[in-house]
């Protein structure tokens, strides 16, 4: 066993070729909001939740130096929270939130205060052990049944074990022992699982009405620090990262461009030696987001979740006030299907795309090449057409595609809009899957 370090891979948005049938390159918009916005709902697991709780006293968190880079981002909860008002117009607490613990007055109470009184109890702490590795993130709870949404780079120790043990802490202090019920490299996120009673799933929000400057409230356990609230603003809901992820499948060498900022996940404590990387369509927030935080919640200003906190950018340790989360859309499909097929499918557009730059300016996928025999082999696409958006999602450069195409399941069709000679028109795809 040797000693962790904290470490700071770099990650790097590509800049030249993209290979769209690879591992990193397919891509796609969002899936649109479910059609309901409450509790995460899987299918009923047959099996009993009668195992025993472990110690609820102390809870040895492996990693607690500021040192530590694992990270466990925030973790949003279940139920709506309304303000009312007095007659003076002093905000107070809800009825259904007055006789909480977490409140030490029930009058002039903030918005951020009662989301998260909503949200926190929905909120669990991991503590992550390997061979050679430990560290802690975070997590939120989906339903009744256990199940518990984080990411994949938390369960992994940033790709540095398939075996890890993850102890759970809820709210309450009680601590589980968990069970891996599937991970998904391309997105970043797993779902892990554990037997307890009174469990409170967390509400489900949308991105689909949010504004650039609404409130965002980030909950989780930086550095082991369980139960940390962090409030700011969402900055922007249309960017795209690049992330290097030794989980995830190696795409094609390509020429890459230095990134002003290092997309990194702060659960990472040492770099493993080969890293492929992943595309991310997220939202962008500067609620404070820092190691530890991964895999929790961010949610809105009534404590419902909006995204799944993942990465920051930094030049430096800790937070600069750029934090970027899943959106709860994409985090909710792809933990629906680890639950039912412990697999997530991911589209593929089967074309080799590279930027279409003036100077540091980028807009749109210009196409190289139509893969021979791939999902687009039998459209009208051809080489040297400039991919704009994808079901009306704009895209800005391949990255931005690789991101949105596989935000969509394999065998969905999209309609492409191109450019060609100056001309605009769309073309339909029915994507091919990874799996």
């Amino acid at each position: 066993m040797h000693e962790t370090k904290p470490s700071q891979p770099e990650h790097n948005n590509p800049s030249d070729r993209y290979n769209a049938s690879s591992a990193d390159a397919g891509d796609t918009a969002p899936p649109p909001p479910p059609p309901s916005q409450h509790a995460f709902d899987p299918q009923p697991d047959p099996k009993p939740h009668n195992a025993e709780p472990r110690s609820k006293s102390r809870f040895g968190w492996p990693v607690l130096a500021t040192s530590v880079v694992l990270a466990g981002l925030l973790g949003g909860g279940a139920g709506g929270l309304a303000v009312h008002y007095l007659d003076d117009g002093a905000p107070t607490a809800s009825n259904e939130l007055r006789d909480s613990e977490q409140f030490n007055r029930t009058d002039n109470v903030t918005a951020t205060t009662e989301a998260a009184a909503v949200a926190s109890p929905s909120v669990v702490t991991l503590s992550v052990g390997g061979e050679q590795a430990e560290g802690s993130g975070s997590g939120i709870i989906l339903d009744d049944q256990g199940h518990i949404l984080t990411n994949t780079h938390v369960v992994t120790l940033g790709g540095q074990t398939a075996a890890a043990s993850v102890m759970v802490q809820t709210h309450d202090g009680e601590v589980y022992e968990a069970e891996v019920v599937g991970l998904d490299p391309m997105s970043d996120l797993a779902v892990i699982k554990i037997e307890a009673e009174g469990l409170e799933p967390m509400e489900m929000g949308s991105t689909e009405n949010l504004n650039v400057g609404d409130q965002a409230v980030a909950i989780g356990a930086p550095l082991g620090l369980s139960g940390t609230v962090t409030e700011g603003i969402i900055s922007n809901l249309d960017r795209t990262i690049s992330v290097a992820s030794s989980a995830a499948p190696e795409e094609q060498e390509a020429p890459q461009e230095e990134n002003p900022f290092e997309f990194r996940l702060p659960d990472n404590t040492e770099a493993p030696a080969a890293q492929g990387q992943i595309h991310l369509n997220v939202i962008q927030s500067d609620a404070a987001i820092n190691p530890g935080n991964s895999g929790g919640a961010l949610v809105d200003q009534e404590g419902r979740l909006i995204g799944i906190n993942v990465a920051i950018a930094t030049r430096t340790e800790g937070n600069v006030g750029l934090g970027f989360a899943i959106p709860v859309e994409y985090a909710q499909r792809v933990a629906q299907e680890l639950i039912e097929n412990g697999e997530v499918s991911h589209g593929v557009l089967g074309v080799t795309i590279v930027p279409t730059a003036q100077g540091n300016i980028s807009s749109g996928a210009q196409i190289v090449e139509v893969v021979e025999d791939g999902p687009a082999a039998g459209t009208q696409l051809q080489p040297d057409d400039v991919i704009t958006a994808v079901n009306g999602q704009p895209v800005m450069d391949p990255g931005s595609l690789s991101a949105t195409v596989r935000e969509y399941p394999g065998g969905t069709d999209v309609e492409l809009t191109v450019v060609r000679d100056g001309e605009e028109l769309t073309e339909t795809v029915t994507l091919g899957s990874m799996n």
